[in-house]
């Protein structure tokens, strides 16, 4: 016997529906949210760190892990107002970042939310992000665009971190941004050091600038 199941709705499009409305609620707020995508051990934590301190306005972050909240509490000793997200899955989704956001008291600024360590399933899921930044690191290799092509393909702007430790290693420069511009050719790519803070002011200033002319447009709107 045959069970015929109708599927009324997908999950995917309940997640875009939910992600799109809490955007626009972010959006009405003024703050620019940024989904931070990244393999562990890239240094996003410290990349946010570095960047955090250096941008003129307010900064808040949604820190998602497996478990644990010892990046929270680096953030948290810098002042920058965190909101811990625990989850057994591979990425966040939107329902833990409508749940987070209610937690801060926005006002005009940056949400950066450090999603889970992964170069897979994160990139699958909008959470609310009206971009999002990939890093990736000098000791990853120079061949994670071709071995996790859809994180480079949906990132908005890249940072090649731990630019320090280049001697190092043979990552082969040439053959990385090849394979990055072959999934997105316009995307920037900026060298940084968490360590030392090489590259981040020219980062800093893009994610300015794209907030910039966000509000501009949402001025118009509201």
């Amino acid at each position: 016997m045959k069970t015929k199941i109708n599927v009324m709705e997908s999950i995917y499009d309940r997640n875009k529906i939910l992600a799109a409305e809490l955007n626009k609620e972010l959006s009405k707020k003024n703050i620019f949210c940024i989904n931070v995508l990244g393999a562990p051990g890239v240094g996003k934590t410290m990349s946010l760190m570095q960047i955090i301190t250096k941008l003129q306005i307010p900064a808040y972050v949604l820190e998602g892990d497996i478990s644990s909240d010892i990046d929270t509490q680096k953030l948290l000793s810098l002042g920058i107002k965190t909101v811990q997200i625990n989850t057994n899955a591979c990425h966040l989704d939107v329902h833990d970042t409508v749940k987070a956001v209610q937690k801060i008291e926005f006002s005009n600024g940056f949400l950066f939310i450090e999603n889970i360590g992964n170069l897979v399933c994160p990139a699958e899921f909008m959470i609310g992000e009206h971009i999002k930044l990939l890093i990736t690191a000098i000791t990853d290799g120079s061949d994670k665009p071709y071995k996790y092509p859809l994180a480079f393909e949906k990132a908005d702007i890249i940072l090649l971190n731990k630019i320090d430790l280049k001697a190092f290693t043979d990552f082969d420069f040439d053959f990385f941004i090849n394979g990055i511009r072959r999934l997105n050719p316009g995307v920037p790519v900026f060298q940084v050091s968490g360590k030392t803070g090489e590259g981040f002011d020219a980062a800093v200033k893009w994610l300015e600038n794209k907030a910039s002319k966000l509000r501009a447009t949402i001025k118009q709107q509201y």
